[in-house]
């Protein structure tokens, strides 16, 4: 059992199974505190323990699995701090103090489990209350805080903001989100790159960071998804749905669907 609460970009998340696992691909900066219970990061070459009173700083467009769970006889509770761009984007606006700390050499930080300071101690003890769900905090006081984590990472190393304020590349389009609106037309590798900003090389390099499929296998998967929800809550049939989500006769579209779910096109009517 999880219950996951989101107050503006801040998480607060509590886990009662003995392990809970997840697959992190977040496009954001994030700062993830355990306050109870252990969390394991793995990268597929190494393994971050966070225990209890610890903080690690995960970076964006990067993907690891996460797995949360009870120790000492407590159960994983945790706090999730997330920096969109937007939010960034205004902090860097707000204040000359920020462009003068980019002007630091480059840094690109991996997964990095933070120091325990006085900053993230206060930062996240102030935020213990909301684990309550009757207690909801208001969205600008939770705004605060994601100022607060800001300012904490700043104050650890200073190089956070060459990373965090890094708006060089606003041109590019997110990928998962381009693909996601645009799954049921034929692109090419190349197309793919151009219409989200990108060169093909840079752009087999990004997608390998969001997915373990190449982006040909990703389109079947998504619109194999798209057809079988379409058929089994909508009850739409396979000549109804098979070129609306983007394969170009019935057969291809049964072989597939099959592949994938084990089951005939006509099993999901029923």
């Amino acid at each position: 059992m999880k219950v996951i609460f989101n107050y503006n970009d801040v998480f607060f998340s509590f886990f009662y199974d003995d392990t809970e696992s997840c697959t992190h691909r977040s496009h954001e900066y994030a700062m993830n505190y355990v306050y109870s219970g252990e969390m394991v990061l793995d990268n597929g070459s190494e393994e971050i323990h966070v225990e209890k009173g610890e903080c690690v700083f995960i970076p964006r467009d990067h993907r690891i699995t996460l797995y949360k769970r009870p120790c000492n006889g407590e159960r994983y509770c945790g706090i999730f701090l997330m920096f969109t761009r937007s939010f960034l984007r205004e902090m860097y606006t707000k204040t000359n103090k920020y462009r003068q700390q980019t002007q630091v050499p480059n840094w690109s930080p991996g997964v990095l489990k933070l120091p325990k300071t006085a900053e993230l101690t206060s930062l996240f003890a102030s935020m213990t209350p909301y684990f309550d769900p009757e207690v909801k905090p208001q969205a600008d006081f939770m705004d605060l805080k994601l100022q607060e984590g800001l300012l904490a990472l700043l104050h650890i190393d200073p190089r956070f903001a060459t990373a965090l304020f890094d708006f060089n590349e606003p041109w590019k389009i997110d990928i998962l989100e381009f693909m996601n609106r645009n799954y049921m037309y034929e692109f090419t590798m190349e197309e793919l790159a151009h219409y989200t900003g990108r060169s093909l090389a840079t752009f087999k390099r990004d997608f390998k960071k969001i997915s373990e499929l190449t982006p040909e296998k990703w389109l079947i998967r998504k619109r194999l998804e798209v057809a079988y929800s379409l058929m089994k809550e909508g009850g739409r049939k396979v000549a109804d749905v098979y070129a609306e989500v983007g394969f170009k006769n019935p057969s291809h579209f049964s072989t597939a669907f099959k592949k994938q779910y084990g089951i005939p096109t006509t099993a999901a009517l029923s």
